[in-house]
């Protein structure tokens, strides 16, 4: 039977419609925007959400055909496993003073979730790499056909509690960041903890602190870094933009742990302990257009970072990427481009990335094209030219190369 309602009863009715479906396509626009910077971040696609009832459908209550009776759902279950798989064709070229060289990469991790209350979870990831390598699970195919090594990658407990989110262990990356200064792969060990807190109109703001305990000494001072960030973003929409700011204090004082692969080339000591201290500021911003329609947002995206503990000039680094286009659904296209300048000591290359073979003091230039083939899919072309910033500091590298690596990759996700 139908119920009676004023016209003012009727228009604040509509008036709530209106606004929740404003809310869910500003929903529905930032999901899209997550995916598009996973998918950019991991280097596989984010598989799309199952479909949602039309927005014009009849809601509870009004007179529609009725329903059948659904069977009751089955509790979600506990235990969530998720991981990807890799596989590369690597080029080199242009370096005059040795051969071009290419070679087979493969990449596999598995990730397991455990809620063990609705405020605490455990989580793990298997990974394959070298275990002393922290910023890389690539494995080159090569050894006689050895079989492949595979490590503990993450280990971590995980606490919610509202807007406040806890994890404590081997745990992933918790801050904004690019390849400038944090390899995708570094997952840090110790403490952290995020605040995001819902601004009005849609936009957020979000503190996270990291406290990162790199090598711990028996008798020697551990090495350590404390580290903050605070990142603004807007809300959803046509336009979106994001700004993080943090700064990292490290202190490494203890490097027994510490190998030529974390040394890398930051400038040493002759008793072989780094030369400068390393403490950095890193702003990361991104800019999202998304008038082009669903299929062709713009993004650029930008890093600054200056360490101020730097015993050289040699201190500042900072990279742009443009990318147009998403990489998160079927049949889907994206280009990008890219262009970082770094110098010897302004980033701590332990932990920055191995995408080209110059870990600091590099000028770099990237293409890239990704296509998505299918769903949890990912097909990557990407091209770095690339040579030493500083004749001074070129090391074995002939100062005025240009080196050329052209990488092919085939990704799965599940």
């Amino acid at each position: 039977m139908a119920q009676s309602a004023s016209a003012e009863q009727i228009a604040d009715l509509q008036r709530q419609l209106d606004a929740l479906k404003a809310e869910q396509a500003q929903t529905a626009a930032r999901i899209a925007q997550v995916e598009n910077t996973l998918g950019r971040i991991t280097g596989v696609p984010v598989a799309p959400p199952p479909a949602t009832p039309v927005s014009g459908a009849p809601i509870s209550g009004a007179a529609a055909a009725p329903a059948p009776v659904a069977l009751a759902a089955k509790p979600a279950s506990k235990l969530q496993l998720s991981g990807d798989v890799r596989v590369r064709y690597e080029s080199n070229f242009g370096d005059t003073d040795a051969r071009n060289r290419d070679r087979g990469v493969v990449r596999a991790r598995l990730r397991a979730n455990y809620a063990v209350s609705d405020h605490i979870m455990a989580g793990a990831q298997l990974s394959t790499g070298d275990d002393d390598d922290p910023n890389t699970a690539d494995v080159t195919l090569s050894n006689w056909d050895d079989d492949l090594r595979v490590s503990l990658d993450q280990i971590y407990l995980r606490g919610t509690w509202g807007n406040l989110v806890v994890h404590a262990g081997k745990i992933p990356q918790p801050f904004r960041r690019t390849d400038l200064v944090w390899d995708g792969d570094v997952s840090p060990q110790g403490l952290s903890a995020a605040y995001k807190q819902p601004l009005p109109g849609g936009a957020s703001l979000k503190a996270t602190g990291l406290y990162f305990q790199i090598d711990e000494a028996s008798r020697a001072k551990d090495s350590s870094m404390v580290g903050g960030q605070i990142e603004f973003a807007t809300a959803p929409g046509v336009f979106h933009a994001e700004l993080a700011a943090g700064y990292y204090d490290y202190r490494l004082n203890s490097i027994t742990g510490a190998d030529a692969g974390d040394f890398r080339s930051n400038l040493l000591t002759p008793a072989g302990r780094y030369l400068s201290d390393f403490d950095m500021l890193d702003i990361v911003g991104s800019a999202t257009f998304a008038g082009l329609g669903e299929r062709w947002p713009v993004q650029l995206i930008g890093n600054y970072v200056h360490n101020y503990g730097a015993a050289v000039d040699a201190d500042t680094g900072y990279g742009a990427d443009l990318f147009v286009g998403r990489a998160s659904k079927p049949h889907d296209l994206r280009f990008g481009y890219g262009y970082s300048r770094t110098e010897v000591d302004a980033v701590l290359a332990a932990f920055s990335h191995d995408n080209i073979d110059i870990a600091t003091n590099y000028l770099l230039h990237s293409l890239s094209v990704d296509y998505v083939p299918r769903a949890n899919t990912l097909l990557n072309l990407t091209l770095y030219h690339y040579r030493p910033l500083d004749p001074l500091y070129a090391g074995a590298n002939q100062p005025r190369d240009w080196l050329n690596r052209v990488r092919l990759n085939f990704s799965v996700n599940f």
